[in-house]
């Protein structure tokens, strides 16, 4: 069967709810898509953790280098890395015990998708969260 996202309520109600939600592949750099995502999840009322091991720090808040090394729970991964390096970041979200994995826009791996289904997450696929919240607020 081929991997469908959750329904337009789900994927609402996600959005609705605070969460802390690592943004794996966060930039410093404003001009990039995963800084200008993470700055607006942050201005929505969630709790941004930056994950990218060449900074320390990234929108104010400390970055760290992987998911295992965050100290807190983790409700959201969401992925702005290409689609091949999809597979371990989802076995990271799996073992650290995120509820939700979206990938970004582009960003397609059916396979690790499947995977993280499996394991009882809910799974967001080539879908950019500002676009969903234009789309569905």
């Amino acid at each position: 069967m081929a991997f469908q996202n959750p329904s337009d309520e789900a994927i609402k109600e996600l959005l609705a709810t605070p969460q802390t939600i690592a943004v794996v592949g966060c930039s410093p750099n404003p001009a990039r898509d995963s800084h200008r995502i993470a700055k607006l999840l942050q201005a929505k009322g969630h709790r941004v953790i930056p994950i990218n091991p060449g900074h320390q720090e990234i929108l104010n808040e400390k970055c760290y280098g992987s998911l295992q090394e965050v100290p807190e729970r983790i409700d959201m991964v969401d992925i702005f890395r290409r689609s091949e390096h999809v597979g371990p970041i989802i076995a990271a979200a799996i073992e650290v015990g995120a509820r939700i994995v979206w990938m970004q826009l582009g960003v397609i791996d059916e396979g690790a998708a499947e995977k993280a289904q499996q394991a009882g997450l809910m799974v967001v696929m080539d879908r950019c969260p500002a676009i969903e919240y234009r789309r569905l607020f």
